[in-house]
């Protein structure tokens, strides 16, 4: 009798041991189909007959997926404690594989909570595991979360290391699967980093091999992201299309929460394309499907969005009513880093309906948040809409002290270039720029002129990193701005600063202040006194009614000239400027010229000639960046007669040592062609071949590459022998994102702005371009200019001398002939050949016109 009782115990428990295995594929179906808290009810029932038969793994699997569950429902904090839960268990029952799985799912939990460095300490251990067991499909993909935790941190380097790396393992065994994803995350590493047609070539590839072994829901995320680089590239419509395309699929294979979170992407390409309303119902939209499927955490983001729409149209009543609702399911699921942004809107709510007290407790509020939870970011921006609001209420000295802390917060985030959300990264420059213009306005206000300096200066640097998405800055950039004494005493109490008492603290600020030395108020950076004797900095700063001429000599203090001029009458002035230059049939040039230059160097004419100065590295801000400054005139002589012009990129950027000069050897290339005919889509260039012929032939160790033979592969492959880069050929530094700048050669390869760092070159001490524009069509800020100093900086390369309009053949080649004719001399800097060329051209008959001389200009370290 014991025997058939033992029996039928057995069949019972197997049986029930069935149905639990059947219950965990029922919530495994469910999940898929993001019925979540069906999915949970079902591994919940599971996870009580594995326990009461006492099957151990059982019962840890159940608990990992119930740790899924509660992370797909944004209850991150929850799904923590049970993949905990379930790693206990693996590890008692010596379950490995189990183990390492857990891990890695509590690193993603640790990733979706924004802690990175967590997340990276469990991928780490689940990966040694996996390593020790000889799982490589789970190896592999614990490797490209590794990735993805790095590509969070903004270590972009990092993380493309480790897709690599993931990607090299599932080729390696066959994964198509997790090879298609490490691809994606490459696409989406690169998308990071600007590099948008990069990134859209790795979609592509990811997208066609999910299509091949039909993972649509993979597909569908993949469309997805192609959607977001397109809206990155400011092509919203295209963005609109793919977005529509991964919605359609999403719906089809019932993905309720992909289906959410897409049509929460459409309500942001309708914002973007103007259209309010239409933005409003796709959010809303969102928000039922969230509320269906229990997501709090997107029914938190899709109130929150509602929140900024109606904020945009400038219902701010509204917006603060949705952003309150938001706020409260923030704080019902603990996720700090959405409840300090949904606080900080609503300062800027209040601060939009003139409620500054109101505003001001919010910011505070806001601000100490960011700072417990680190969001770096967040507390930059938070701090400089203090500082805005202190400036309304005109107290100036407290407005300066927050504004200094935020871009101190700013720039010391840049050393390890902590990435922003695709939202932020939209308006971050827009809101970085104004803040850092507003600071800098008040400080010159002040006569603080150095400190103003500073801050115009990481600017440009702001600008670099907006624009490339990879400026990590320097040791300088990343001390920010200096604070006064008075500042400093003040600043580890900004957060006890309110609206009651602010005046009366602003008060005793200024005061302190008003009392110290005018050497401590205007001290200047050490490297900035090494710049040589008669080397002068030259910044005019562009403001809204007026342009400050800002100018640095070695050893004196710093001066500013102001001169009030419009920027509609500004950009007018420089359209009118730049079209007489570029015409070289016009006789109209020297009136706009002489213009020019009563606005930027008659204020401070004296001072150049006190200082006895002889070359200006000369950083222009925004449109001044389109016109060259050797094209000014004082009615005698042009500026390019008198002074030697080398453009700054920024000097918290420059090596201000002198370079030392080494015998020339070149590598010329010529794009070459047919007069009258067109090559790879553009003009072609005869005179180029008999130009770099030449080059070549005056130089010892130098070499000419003509045409076809002019290849990219070719041209690189020779780099490291020659130490001057000659490129006549076309090449365009446009408006928005890198990748519309370019470098053409000779058998149509092209390189972009930004694979240009992919060179490396650090023997090179020149690089000429002598056929290339910038600006074609609108004006905008010239960043793209500056872009490409960065660039070519960044490479190894020490100067590089470019265009800023395509010169005739002739013209260019008369030029280049002068150029190299003087720096074959020997110890003659490229600014000094360049200023010497041009004068040669100027006293010419047949060049002497602008168009033919003024458009080069150097840009780097010409010292």
């Amino acid at each position: 009798m014991p025997i058939i009782a033992e029996s039928v115990q057995a069949q019972t428990t197997q049986d029930r041991k069935a149905e639990a295995v059947r219950l965990l594929e029922q919530g495994n179906q469910l999940y898929q189909v993001s019925r979540y808290r069906e999915a949970m009810q079902a591994w919940e029932k599971s996870l009580k007959i594995y326990h009461e038969i006492q099957d151990r793994k059982g019962e840890a699997n159940s608990i990992n997926n119930l740790g899924i569950g509660y992370k797909s429902l944004g209850q991150y904090q929850k799904a923590i404690e049970y993949y905990q839960q379930s790693i206990a268990i693996f590890q008692q029952i010596g379950d490995r594989n189990g183990e390492a799985d857990s891990i890695n799912s509590l690193g993603l939990a640790y990733r979706n909570f924004g802690q990175y460095q967590k997340a990276i300490t469990y991928f780490q251990q689940s990966i040694a595991i996996f390593q020790q067991i000889g799982d490589h499909n789970g190896k592999a993909n614990a490797i490209n979360n590794l990735g993805l935790a790095y590509e969070n941190l903004g270590q972009y380097q990092k993380a493309i290391e480790y897709f690599q790396q993931s990607l090299a393992i599932s080729q390696q065994i066959g994964d198509r699967n997790g090879k298609a994803n490490a691809i994606n995350n490459l696409g989406i590493t690169y998308d990071r980093l600007g590099q948008y047609q990069k990134a859209i070539e790795y979609y592509q590839q990811s997208l066609t091999i999910f299509q091949q072994i039909d993972n649509r829901n993979n597909a569908a995320n993949v469309i997805n992201n192609l959607g977001y680089a397109y809206y990155s590239l400011g092509q919203y419509q295209k963005a609109l299309e793919y977005h529509q395309q991964s919605l359609a699929i999403k719906k089809e294979i019932g993905d309720r929460n992909g289906e959410a979170g897409l049509i929460m992407s459409l309500g942001l390409d309708y914002n973007s394309l103007g259209h309010y309303q239409k933005s409003i119902a796709f959010y809303q939209q969102s928000l039922e499907i969230f509320k269906k499927i229990g997501n709090r955490n997107g029914i938190g983001r899709s109130i929150s969005n509602l929140g900024n729409a109606y904020n945009s149209l400038g219902q701010y009543q509204k917006a603060i009513e949705y952003y309150q609702q938001s706020l409260a399911i923030l704080q019902q699921i603990g996720d700090r880093a959405g409840k300090a942004l949904v606080i900080g809107n609503l300062g800027y709510a209040y601060n939009s309906l003139g409620q500054y007290q109101k505003a001001i407790e919010y910011y505070q509020q806001s601000l100490a948040l960011l700072q417990q939870i680190g969001d770096r970011a967040g507390e930059g921006r938070t701090l400089s809409n203090m500082g805005a609001i202190f400036n309304k209420l005109n107290q100036t000295e407290i407005a300066i002290l927050f504004y200094k802390q935020s871009v101190n917060v700013r720039e010391s985030i840049r050393k390890d270039i902590k990435k922003l959300s695709k939202e932020e990264q939209q308006s971050y420059l827009s809101t970085v720029e104004k803040d850092y213009r507003n600071l800098a306005d008040l400080l010159l206000q002040q006569d603080r002129i150095i400190e103003a300096l500073q801050i115009l200066d990481l600017l440009k640097v702001q600008e670099l990193e907006d624009y490339l998405k990879t400026i990590k800055g320097s040791d300088r950039s990343a001390q920010g701005v200096q604070l006064l004494e008075p500042e400093k005493a003040l600043s580890n109490k900004l957060l006890a600063v309110s609206f009651d008492n602010s005046k009366e603290i602003s008060s005793q600020l200024a005061n302190q202040i008003q009392q110290l030395p005018k050497t401590e108020i205007n001290k200047v950076p050490d490297y900035l006194n090494q710049i040589p004797q008669g080397t002068v900095l030259l910044y005019p700063f562009i403001l809204g009614n007026r342009l400050e001429i800002i100018l640095f000599s070695p050893n004196n203090l710093p001066i500013h000239r102001t001169v009030k001029i419009t920027q509609d009458k500004l950009e007018s002035l420089v359209t009118e400027f730049k079209a007489g230059l570029r015409d070289e049939g016009s006789e109209d040039y020297k009136e706009p010229a002489k213009a020019m230059y009563n606005l930027l160097i008659k204020p401070i004419e004296a001072e150049l000639a006190q200082t006895k100065t002889q070359t200006i590295l000369y950083a222009p801000d925004g449109i001044l960046r389109y016109i060259p400054l050797a094209a000014l005139y004082d009615g005698k002589q042009w500026f390019a007669e008198k002074y030697r012009i080398s453009n700054l990129i920024a000097y918290t950027l420059t090596d201000f040592s002198p370079q030392p000069k080494s015998q020339p050897s070149i590598l010329a290339g010529a794009f070459g062609g047919k007069a009258g005919e067109r090559k790879f889509g553009q003009i072609a260039l005869p005179a180029t071949i008999k130009e770099v012929q030449a080059i070549a032939n005056s130089f010892d160790n130098s070499l000419a590459l003509l045409e076809n033979d002019f290849s990219r592969a070719t041209t690189e492959a020779k780099f490291k022998n020659y130490n001057i880069l000659h490129f006549a050929t076309h090449a365009e530094f446009n408006l928005g994102v890198p990748d519309n700048s370019f470098i053409i050669f000779g058998n149509g390869d092209e390189i972009r702005l930004s694979e240009i760092t992919d060179w490396q070159i650090p023997n090179v001490e020149l690089i000429v371009l002598s056929a290339c524009q910038t600006g074609v069509g609108k004006l905008g800020s010239g960043v793209e200019i500056l872009g490409f100093g960065y660039q070519i900086q960044k490479a190894g390369a020490k100067q590089a001398i470019a265009s800023l309009w395509s010169v005739n053949d002739e013209g260019t080649q008369a030029l280049m002939e002068a150029f190299y004719q003087e720096l074959k001399k020997g110890d003659v800097t490229p600014t000094e050949a360049l200023h010497r060329a041009q004068v040669t051209l100027i006293k010419s008959s047949e060049f002497k016109h602008p168009s033919y001389w003024s458009a080069f200009f150097a840009i780097g370290n010409g010292l």
